[in-house]
């Protein structure tokens, strides 16, 4: 990860102490970036350098910090989060003040190079310092609605396949979905706060205009908008669960059935090779014609086994979605003598022709 140092027009410096002590004395405007900060880059440039507070610099170097905004002396902390194309959440410090703008984070962050590099190719778009701050943090933020693109695809998938055959890998991609829609619920929701107060009037920026404020304006909407999707991914992964469920629990239920029905037709077909089995002199004696074995030993078990079979079918079992087959004219209910006549004779209304 390449940290950088950009002033306002544009113009590249190298990232040391030397040159930024250079830039303050000279109170120019720049943009400092630093990534992958250890303890000793953090004294000697933001203590020594900048003169940063202590408490700062700390949640700086140890960071998993809230999203919020501490206004100190001369400069404010803002802790915002973005989303990188892999879906994972960055955290990144800005040490905010009028003349310069220094962002720290751990983890690598395309979107702010990227920014970096369209402010160096682009005289016409560099912003003054406020609305720096609001390029920094807008395009973390956009990094959020990709992320969240991706995942909606990604559960559309999950559930069509889950239609089609559940299984215990899909149980757990749907798990590592969900704890990954945690995991931006608790950076996005206060964040979304951090800018509601911080547009309220409750807490200022340096430098804050009119114009601008418009611009954050349009960041709390976005955050409102990515903290709506969320909640709604979340209700939506809650059903994908629930079908996931539901589903094995009807295959299961269709197993069990089949199964059911298959001991059902072989129990009578078990009795009757038990009964007919049995080794009494009686019965070896009488039971001994080609008849007697074609009757009882082949028909009487496939009568049975047939008969079975008509019976669960009229009752919808052996149907994928159990549905009843539709009745036969002879299972249709009978009229009464009476019910007929009143159907072949119905009651005359009356003639008008007394009416005048």
């Amino acid at each position: 990860m390449d940290s950088f140092l950009i002033t306002v027009d544009g113009t590249g410096h190298e990232v040391s102490a030397g040159a930024v002590r250079q830039l303050l004395d000279a109170s120019a405007r720049f943009w400092l970036d630093l990534a992958g900060l250890d303890k000793s880059t953090a004294d000697a440039l933001l203590l020594d350098t900048f003169g940063f507070h202590p408490l700062a610099v700390e949640d700086a170097v140890s960071f998993g910090q809230r999203p919020k905004v501490d206004p100190y002396d001369d400069f404010t902390l803002i802790v915002v989060y973005g989303a990188t194309g892999s879906g994972h959440l960055v955290e990144v410090h800005c040490f905010y003040t009028e003349n310069y703008l220094v962002t720290v984070h751990h983890d690598a962050c395309p979107e702010l190079t990227g920014l970096a590099k369209r402010l160096e190719q682009r005289p016409d778009q560099r912003p003054d310092h406020v609305m720096l701050l609001y390029r920094v943090v807008d395009a973390l933020i956009d990094g959020y609605f990709p992320v969240l693109d991706d995942l909606d695809d990604r559960i559309d998938a999950l559930e069509d396949a889950i239609l089609q055959r559940p299984t215990d890998q899909q149980l757990g991609q749907l798990f590592d979905m969900k704890r990954s829609l945690i995991a931006l619920r608790k950076v996005v929701t206060p964040q979304r706060d951090m800018f509601a107060t911080l547009l309220s009037g409750t807490g200022t920026l340096p430098g804050m205009t009119a114009d601008a404020e418009r611009y954050f304006r349009d960041l709390y909407d976005h955050l409102i908008r990515i903290s709506d999707l969320v909640d709604s991914y979340r209700d939506l992964m809650s059903g994908v669960l629930d079908t996931h469920l539901s589903t094995v629990s009807n295959r299961l239920n269709v197993v069990m059935k089949q199964l059911t029905i298959i001991a059902t037709v072989f129990l009578p077909l078990g009795f009757l090779t038990g009964f007919f089995g049995q080794n009494f002199a009686w019965m070896v004696a009488k039971i001994t014609s080609l008849p007697i074995f074609l009757g009882a030993g082949i028909c009487l078990p496939v009568a049975v086994a047939v008969a079975l079979v008509v019976a669960f079918r009229r009752r919808g079992w052996l149907t994928a979605d159990g549905t009843v087959p539709p009745a036969r004219p002879a299972d249709r209910p009978q009229l009464t003598r009476q019910q007929r006549w009143h159907l072949l004779h119905p009651p005359k209304e009356p003639h008008a022709e007394h009416s005048s």
